[in-house]
């Protein structure tokens, strides 16, 4: 039996990207989104068109209230998402996201018996989030193995970031080739209640300028045509 993963897909497309390359490679994948108090739930949507065309076991979603907290332009509707470059850590970061994430995910992968987690992280063409780096990933791998029943009985959990050092030219480039449907996935910190992107926000530039890069049609649905 193929080794199970847990792998963490929220409807855009790094994590699209991740779920195609942890199934070509094998693994037994169990999809988990989160319902965090985001602002927009289309991305949710996303996330179970791509769990099932991707192959995916099964698909769970899990209600966590981040939005009880605010802090973030994705969780706080009083709080605008910026549309021009900004200094230092953007008001689009979501306090301890990855964090909270990737523990529920641990929690899941435990009942599961999987040793593997899989995560759409990026360091190169980011917004800059201090939970997308390699230091906080090997810190949390480190704590999943002192956490755990497997860590204390000899096991070993792995944390997969397969596109933490690509860009987002070569991480389209990789996506297309194992068949990923781009168009279903969405990006944008701002869509529309149609999954339209705004075009304007840090993920709709970062996103636009990985596929002009790979010379690849962008199929990204934009608001206003």
């Amino acid at each position: 039996m193929n080794e199970r993963a847990v792998v963490l897909v929220s409807g855009g497309l790094d994590s699209a990207t991740v779920l195609a390359i942890a199934k070509h490679e094998g693994y037994a994948c169990h999809a988990l989104s989160f319902d965090y108090g985001q602002r927009h739930g289309v991305e949710l949507d996303a996330a179970g068109y791509v769990a099932r065309s991707l192959g995916a076991l099964e698909h769970r979603v899990v209600k966590v209230d981040l939005a009880a907290f605010g802090g973030s332009a994705l969780t706080d509707t009083g709080l605008d998402v910026p549309e021009t470059p900004t200094a230092g850590i953007p008001i689009t970061y979501v306090p301890a996201r990855n964090t909270v994430f990737l523990a529920l995910a641990l929690a899941w992968a435990e009942t599961l018996t999987a040793r593997h987690l899989f995560i759409g992280v990026n360091a190169v063409d980011y917004s800059g989030y201090p939970d997308c780096r390699p230091a906080f990933i090997a810190a949390f791998e480190q704590l999943a193995n002192l956490a755990t029943r497997v860590g204390v009985a000899g096991g070993r959990i792995e944390i997969h970031t397969p596109l933490i050092h690509l860009t987002k030219a070569e991480i389209i480039r990789r996506g297309s080739e194992l068949g990923v449907d781009y168009a279903a996935t969405v990006s944008c910190y701002q869509p529309s209640t149609g999954g339209e992107a705004c075009a304007r926000c840090d993920s709709c530039r970062i996103r636009r300028d990985g596929f002009e890069a790979v010379d690849i049609p962008d199929p990204t649905r934009y608001q206003g045509g």
